[in-house]
């Protein structure tokens, strides 16, 4: 099956939400309550639709499509720490069957080729400390942890998270 990337629509967007819904629940769910992570994708399409409102001139969304269906996206950007310094790779989600099939990948390079596009000459992402599949991902992908570490929310839960960088291409 060919799969293919393009800049996501806003027609996209309650997809994308119910998908990250799913692959939030696939990659955390080991290490997260369930609790936190009961966001069901009726609730992250409109939070979706709501932030590319807003950030749509700053922000750049692509998707991939394999067959007839949308099966991952990523979200890149300024980084909101320092933005004149660093660009920011958002988010990298994918249907949790499409893991290990090189799309992944495809949207990381993908989002790096983006960011250096738009003038950044370094890039920053954030991973939960529990997410070891994705630290290594990162790691063979040529991050690297900085030592910067913050706390978030996501659903119910505080999550640390640590900041990767690397520059880029």
């Amino acid at each position: 099956m060919t799969a293919l990337l393009r800049p996501a629509t806003a027609d996209d967007l309650i997809a994308v939400g119910a998908l990250h819904a799913r692959s939030r629940q696939a990659a955390y769910g080991s290490f997260l309550p369930a609790e936190a992570l009961a966001s069901s994708g009726e609730l992250l399409g409109p939070w979706w639709s709501e932030r590319w409102k807003w950030e749509r001139e700053t922000h750049l969304m692509t998707v991939v499509d394999a067959g007839d269906r949308l099966v991952g996206f990523s979200y890149v950007g300024p980084h909101e720490l320092d933005p004149a310094g660093y660009g920011e790779l958002c988010a990298i989600h994918l249907e949790p069957d499409q893991r290990g099939r090189g799309l992944g990948r495809a949207l990381m390079v993908n989002a790096l080729e983006t960011l250096h596009g738009r003038g950044w000459r370094r890039a920053a992402l954030w991973v939960l400390t529990g997410n070891t599949r994705a630290q290594e991902f990162y790691r063979r992908g040529g991050w690297t942890a900085d030592g910067t570490t913050r706390t978030e929310q996501i659903g119910t839960a505080p999550t640390m998270q640590r900041r990767y960088v690397r520059d880029l291409p």
